[in-house]
């Protein structure tokens, strides 16, 4: 959004298109996966911390019951996705002004501003989670690291990082291709610890684990508390906030509507879906015996699990994974809360206020100080307050989506797109109504915890 596309290569992508547009369907799916696209960029954005915690706490807690949360909630999510490229491939107007003159100001700035507060709630976990799985590598290494001077590592690291978006298209194009082989060398690590595990003897419990039901609360672990958890962070709102303007700065338009529903499946969808398939199955097949019921710590998971592989490199591939999911994350929160102030603001991205707008999840990094496990009753509360205004994004796009004054003669008809519109509508209800029921279940006892964790009583 700062240096306009370059002519020669948008020219060239545009050429490409129109040849690729000539092959058969199938032909044409995979040119799009050989490809790749801003899809990767979503994946790098959710696979991280919450994804993390609320994988090996129902694969811990649950063995393999839960394994259809995360496919669910990021299909309804791909659902929506979809929908979002479609409206702003069609029309190229910027997203927050297109939701605050077509949906309302109160649904627009309710968008950005849950955009910024996820950003910073969820960069908690992110530091937490880091922290753990860099203190693991420093012990495999020989030497014995505090966590929180892991954490400050990450943030040194991040904060450049996400200040370099904006400096050119050369970061770009490099970054892109980063986020393609961070998202497809986390899924090759954890399937090389899933194979480990001896996926092939837990066929059964695995197939039935993909059919819906809400299993026996185990302890103080809640089933439907691990649910809510999982269905929050398969699509975060700051990732719908990110994903328009990605397309936007690419210079894509109305000729790549086919190819960014394609990439929204190969680099966000499916990718996601491994990845949290893979990480419930090595929890469940390797914790879930000795579960007592309460937390986990990253660290001990990281030892468990890597184990599979030997005492050095299992426990480096384990933590290696994790390390790519949350440095990529944290990152990209920073960018989604500069960039949701910048639309709010007029900011000029690259500005000092942007900057300092981008710095807002910061405070995230004392996650490294204060929360040494993975606990349910601090990933729920959490989880709530990040998606609780993702059902008003969700309500955004679909007046969005059946707007004549926006979409024009784009306007999608006919009974594909009543299902299309009615699978929206399925998604934001199933997330209002799981957000409902843990909300009136299960928040009071969590913020106690949450109180005693402050007063120092919980570890």
């Amino acid at each position: 959004m700062v240096h306009a596309p370059d002519p020669a290569r948008l020219a060239a992508d545009r050429a490409w298109l129109a040849g690729v547009a000539q092959r058969p369907w199938l032909a044409r799916q995979a040119a799009y996966l050989r490809r790749g696209g801003p899809g990767y960029l979503q994946s790098a954005l959710t696979l991280g911390g919450g994804t993390a915690s609320a994988c090996i706490l129902s694969g811990a807690a649950f063995g393999f019951e839960l394994l259809w949360v995360a496919p669910l909630g990021m299909i309804l999510g791909g659902i929506v996705f979809m929908a979002i490229s479609h409206q702003t491939l069609s029309t190229g107007m910027r997203p927050f002004e297109a939701m605050r003159v077509h949906a309302g100001p109160v649904v627009a700035w309710g968008w950005a501003i849950g955009t910024v507060l996820a950003s910073v709630v969820w960069h908690f976990a992110q530091y937490s989670l880091a922290s753990a799985v860099l203190v693991d590598l420093a012990e495999v290494a020989g030497f014995t690291a505090p966590r929180w001077l892991m954490g400050l590592l990450v943030l040194a690291w991040a904060v450049p990082t996400a200040f370099s978006f904006g400096s050119g298209r050369k970061f770009a194009a490099a970054f892109d291709t980063l986020m393609r082989w961070m998202v497809w060398l986390i899924v090759a690590m954890f399937a090389v610890v899933a194979v480990r595990v001896g996926l092939g003897s837990h066929a059964g419990e695995v197939a039935a684990g993909f059919i819906p039901h809400v299993p026996a609360d185990n302890g103080d672990v809640r089933a439907n508390s691990v649910i809510i958890a999982g269905l929050a962070t398969a699509v975060g709102i700051n990732m719908t906030f990110l994903y328009p303007y990605t397309l936007l700065a690419r210079g894509w338009g109305r000729e790549h509507r086919e190819y960014a529903k394609a990439d929204i499946v190969y680099g966000m969808v499916l990718p996601y879906i491994v990845v949290t398939t893979l990480m419930v199955i090595v929890a469940g097949a390797t914790l879930s015996a000795g579960f007592t019921g309460k937390s986990i710590g990253p660290v001990d998971a990281a030892k468990s699990l890597g184990s599979l592989l030997g005492p050095v490199w299992g426990r480096v591939f384990f933590d290696l994974g994790l390390l790519g999911m949350l440095l990529t994350t944290i990152t990209l929160h920073m960018v989604c809360s500069g960039l949701a102030c910048a639309e709010m603001f007029r900011l000029r991205i690259g500005s000092p206020a942007y900057r300092m707008a981008a710095l807002l999840p910061v405070p995230g990094v004392l996650g490294s100080v204060f929360w040494g496990s993975i606990s349910v009753w601090l990933a729920v509360p959490t989880s709530i307050i990040a998606g609780a205004l993702l059902p008003l994004a969700y309500i955004g796009f679909i007046k969005l989506q059946t707007s004549r004054a926006y979409l024009g003669d784009d306007r999608p008809r006919g009974p594909l797109a009543v299902a299309w519109l009615a699978a929206m509508g399925v998604g934001t209800a199933v997330l209002v109504g799981f957000l409902a029921l843990t909300v009136a279940r299960e928040l009071p006892a969590y913020w106690a915890r949450i109180a005693q964790l402050f007063e120092g009583t919980a570890s």
